[in-house]
């Protein structure tokens, strides 16, 4: 503890960061990339006797960024100050390089400050941050490229039967979009797997062309899809744009956004009906809420991508919210690492709805060990 204006005020002693990989249920794919694990660099910032924790998935060397260039900026720090301490890290990195690796690290640490204030405090994040619903709307979210109909037709049932989420997304745009049969036909047996009443999302992953898209986008509509998501490449913000101006179908991304300029940019583009941010990528809960000012500011929603798990409380706090990635991959890694992850059956989670101080994830040592690779 140090004294300012005779107020004791924590400190933050320690950055410590663990890596782990596991590997997926079954062979993964998406329109332009293919995996068969996962990596999740995890965080600890402590200040005395209480533990703020956050993550990022990415690359292992994440976590050199952390302990080589982002400890030192935070170490000493008043735990209070949260996004002085997201400043200071996104100095620290000038030269380096603040997109990609730096910018995961970056998210993890912040993530890890909010938790470790909200722990001091005694209070759900969500209390921290300012509630603006008590539940949080999510949509089931995998149907891979590499998945038969079976695979793809278990896990849709799975989530809109099973767990009454009424929202579901599947991946098309398979091998950089020259299988537009089976893309088709994929989003066909979707629609039959999921009825009349859900909503069918698709995500390109970047993986057509505009004039592609506009074509493909006739038999979308014919299937009910509401949401097309980079159809094209995110960097190409004329061509998110065009496709936009031509399709029913709200037209999403922003997932690679490293820093709130891009955000910007690509709202001024207007290349999007509805904003998508990472907070394991955008600078972490600090800089995610701002993103989600600028889309309110011009009149859109935003839509967290992925890691559903650190991004509810954040989520809960914002008005113009549409929705909550529950990606099979992270869902899966995150209730095997982490006790305190939430309950998405009825379509909505509701962070904070026990009383648990932070965002309510704790490690499972044990149980997470095996898959430690640094």
């Amino acid at each position: 503890m140090t004294t300012t204006a005779g107020r004791a005020e924590p400190l933050v002693d320690a950055v410590e960061t663990a890596v782990y990989t596991v590997p997926t249920d079954a062979p993964e794919a998406d329109g332009t990339l293919s995996w068969d694990a996962t990596t999740l660099v995890l965080v600890h910032v402590r200040s005395g006797q209480t533990t703020g924790l956050g993550y990022t998935y990415g690359a292992p060397a994440t976590g050199q960024v952390v302990t080589g260039q982002l400890a030192a900026a935070v170490t000493g720090r008043c735990a209070w100050d949260v996004p002085a301490a997201n400043e200071a890290m996104s100095q620290a990195v000038r030269n380096t390089g603040r997109p990609g690796l730096a910018a995961g690290a970056i998210s993890a640490v912040d993530i890890a400050l909010w938790d470790l204030k909200a722990r001091l405090l005694g209070l759900p994040l969500v209390r921290l941050l300012g509630a603006h619903r008590p539940q949080v709307p999510i949509y089931g979210s995998g149907g891979f490229t590499t998945y038969d109909a079976k695979t793809q037709d278990r896990q849709l049932r799975s989530w809109v039967q099973e767990q009454g989420i009424e929202r579901v997304k599947i991946k098309i745009g398979e091998s950089w979009g020259t299988a537009e049969d089976r893309d088709r036909q994929r989003v066909a047996q979707a629609r039959a797997s999921i009825g009349d009443t859900a909503e069918l999302y698709v995500d390109a992953n970047g993986a057509y062309s505009a004039k592609q898209s506009i074509r493909l986008a006739q038999y979308l509509d014919d299937q009910g899809v509401t949401w097309f998501e980079e159809p094209v490449s995110s960097d190409d913000l004329a061509g998110l744009a065009q496709v936009r101006a031509a399709v029913r179908a709200d037209v999403t991304a922003g997932e690679y956004g490293y820093a709130l300029p891009y955000f910007g940019h690509m709202l001024g583009a207007g290349a999007v009906d509805c904003l998508q941010a990472d907070v394991t990528r955008c600078g972490g809960i600090t800089v995610w809420l701002r993103v989600a000012a600028l889309a309110e500011a011009a009149g859109l929603h935003i839509s967290g991508h992925c890691a559903p798990a650190v991004h509810a409380h954040a989520a809960a706090a914002v008005p113009n919210l549409r929705h909550l990635e529950w990606f099979h991959d992270h869902v899966r890694i995150e209730n095997l690492l982490f006790g305190g992850t939430l309950d998405p059956h009825g379509g909505h989670i509701r962070p904070g709805a026990d009383g648990t101080p932070g965002h309510g994830l704790t490690l499972l040592a044990d149980q997470a060990e095996p898959y430690r690779t640094g």
